[in-house]
């Protein structure tokens, strides 16, 4: 798998998929969706789609793909790279979505990873079919509540016969083969990773990149900054992580935060007009006393 777009920019969301085969232009197919590293403090999140014609979904089975869980990393690349020797039926997509992204999604008000799962999910689905793939059926691995998860998706495509289920990567094949293009994507993502920081004597050995590994935890104590934090491998927002920087990294103090018994936010104009009760016991900002600026009261 061609991963040197990711390494060009590991700092968003990379999508890279194979060819659409012909057949599934013009035959009805069948579309598995699975992801690889939701858990993980360390490393991209992983979402894939595979599919194939309905008419050769047997020849899919054949393969004997599985659940990627249950395969050694030598078996998941022999069989992604089976799937592309029959690219004449099987098409893949996925998104590697980078640590910072995921940490900086999870500061949206009502913004949760299963909200990002689900909107990635989705996006890929339409991806499939502004190819021009004849998508007619969908099966997912669930995230949540699978019925209200189907329900959604649904809406989303009602033309298209959706399908959630928890353990949908052992129960469907075309999921299973999902499950190997996500997590052969995010193997090698996570072994080919190009920091952007300068890190002396890096050490590749982090273990498992699960917040329990002790290997883990022993990396992000040596690679935390105690100004900057921690590199962009690591996903911030995870408790874990927080927990170290609250431990190891400087406190920070902003000049006009509010203390002892100011009052909270008022209207947004407030921070910029010599109005209300924060106008008559707060100075301007430094930046602008340093510069002569004072605030317009019209415009």
């Amino acid at each position: 798998m061609d991963l040197s777009e990711l390494e060009r920019d590991n700092t968003g969301c990379c999508r890279l998929s194979s060819p659409v085969p012909a057949v599934c232009r013009k035959e009805p197919c069948v579309l598995g969706v699975d992801e690889a590293g939701r858990g993980p403090v360390l490393g991209p999140m992983v979402y894939a789609i595979c599919y194939c014609p309905l008419s050769r979904l047997a020849d899919l089975e054949a393969l004997k793909v599985a659940d990627s869980k249950t395969l050694s990393e030598s078996e998941r690349e022999r069989l992604f790279a089976k799937m592309e020797e029959d690219g004449d039926f099987v098409g893949w997509a996925l998104d590697v979505l980078s640590p910072n992204l995921i940490s900086t999604s999870m500061l949206g008000v009502k913004y949760n990873l299963n909200s990002l799962s689900h909107d990635t999910a989705t996006g890929l689905v339409q991806y499939a079919l502004d190819q021009g793939v004849q998508v007619s059926q969908v099966f997912v691995d669930t995230v949540g509540t699978p019925e209200t998860y189907q329900e959604r998706l649904q809406q989303r495509f009602p033309g298209i016969e959706v399908t959630v289920k928890a353990k949908a990567d052992v129960l469907y094949p075309v999921v299973s083969a999902a499950s190997i293009c996500a997590k052969v994507a995010r193997d090698q993502a996570v072994k080919n990773w190009q920091f952007v920081e300068k890190l002396q004597d890096l050490d590749a050995d982090y273990g498992s990149g699960y917040p329990n590994d002790p290997k883990t935890k022993a990396w992000l104590k040596k690679y935390v900054d105690p100004v900057f934090g921690f590199p962009q491998f690591v996903r911030f927002s995870w408790r874990t992580a927080q927990a170290i920087l609250e431990k190891e990294a400087e406190g920070v103090i902003w000049e006009d935060s509010v203390t002892g018994n100011e009052e909270g936010p008022g209207r947004i104009t407030s921070y910029f007009l010599n109005e209300g009760p924060r106008a008559r016991s707060r100075l301007p900002h430094r930046y602008f006393q340093e510069r002569g600026l004072e605030s317009a009261t019209s415009l």
